[in-house]
């Protein structure tokens, strides 16, 4: 009996950044479930000039345990035919295909409707259907990829209930983002530390991530200025997709350049444990959000989370369990880093991290995703 193929439609190795993680996470685990993998990725994801960091590449090995097919370009009908014509060829059941941004919607939303014509079902993991940055068109272009799929995944509530204003279909699920697992393991925070040349006896608090506006890096600047803050430090972590200066005149502005420590470009998968295990707590005082790999990832070193009150994050932090979730506030997240430092909590948010990180594993989103083909 051959295998059951599934193909995956979406950026994967060597593209960097969530979604390509994700889908290279998601593929090792349709492996591990006796499936032949095939994901799709792109030959030009994104055209330069609307690219706004350094590189959408990363160096490393490619996975071994499916294959990777760099067919779509974003921009070129011609490769949307061709790639629907070499899925087609491999005779999958169903696809898997990322929802992310509405500019992809013309590829991925031609692709999955030649594939449907052919009886292949499609499956949309859809990170955001709404995005956090608002563009003229994105109405029009999410309602052309909605009708061209089978069912929905979402990694988040709020997600789930947006997918409702664009279809009447209810094949749809929530499923919690699962852990990343692909960064290496938990070492000890002084290792950490000691790798990054950081003072052992400090206080660290993480932003980690691309830096845009919507992320409330801002936020974070202004409570780190509360005068019961002053013996902390905030790594900042991550590559700018808007002007770094305005951020530094930021700082300026709040006298706290000696609280500031900066990694101002993209963090290769090796050096991420030693940026998470270094911290205290991991902060994301986001404006607005769906869900956040950076949870999970914390969720795999155990590090406590603070989080804002937005999207689906508060799903996945507990509050005073695991973390903090608080008001889109500045003195709200002083608060509760005050309470983190002056209660000694991390000891207690570890425990219960150890307890729900086991609600966050790939096998109930391949089994949802089953269910809903």
């Amino acid at each position: 009996m051959s295998q059951q193929k599934v193909v995956i439609l979406g950026p994967a190795f060597p593209f960097r950044g969530g979604i390509a993680h994700f889908n290279n996470a998601l593929a090792d685990s349709f492996v591990k479930n006796g499936f032949e993998v095939n994901v799709f990725s792109f030959s030009l994801q994104y055209p330069s000039i609307l690219f706004p960091g350094k590189s959408q590449y990363e160096e490393g090995i490619a996975p071994e345990a499916f294959k990777i097919h760099e067919t779509i370009n974003s921009i070129n009908p011609l490769s949307w035919f061709s790639t629907s014509r070499k899925i087609i060829a491999l005779k999958p059941k169903f696809i898997v295909v990322r929802y992310w941004l509405p500019f992809m919607a013309p590829a991925l939303g031609t692709i999955s409707r030649f594939l449907r014509k052919k009886g292949i079902k499609v499956i949309a993991i859809t990170d955001n259907i709404i995005p956090h940055e608002k563009r003229i068109g994105d109405i029009t272009l999410t309602k052309f990829f909605v009708k061209s799929c089978d069912g929905f995944v979402t990694l988040s509530q709020s997600v789930l209930d947006d997918i409702s204003k664009f279809t009447n279909n209810t094949n749809k699920k929530f499923v919690p983002h699962p852990i990343y697992d692909i960064f290496g393991t938990i070492k000890s925070k002084d290792e950490a530390l000691h790798s990054l040349k950081l003072d052992h006896n400090d206080k660290h608090l993480l932003f980690f991530g691309f830096i845009r506006h919507y992320k409330g890096l801002d936020i974070l600047l202004e409570a780190l200025s509360d005068d019961r803050l002053k013996d902390v430090k905030l790594i900042i972590a991550g590559e700018f997709y808007e002007r770094k200066e305005e951020y530094l005149r930021l700082i300026n502005s709040l006298k706290i350049e000696s609280q500031i420590i900066f990694k101002s470009s993209f963090i290769p998968n090796d050096e991420v444990k030693d940026y998470f295990c270094a911290a205290d707590l991991i902060t994301q005082t986001y404006r607005t959000a769906t869900q956040s790999g950076v949870t999970q990832i914390a969720y795999h070193f155990e590090r406590p989370m603070l989080v804002t009150d937005v999207g689906g994050l508060a799903e996945i932090v507990p509050n005073n369990k695991v973390g903090y979730v608080t008001d889109v506030s500045a003195l709200k997240v002083a608060d509760a880093i005050v309470d983190f430092y002056q209660n000694d909590r991390e000891s207690f948010f570890i425990e219960n991290i150890k307890l729900e990180k086991k609600r966050f594993d790939w096998n109930y989103l391949v089994q949802a995703i089953l269910e809903l083909v």
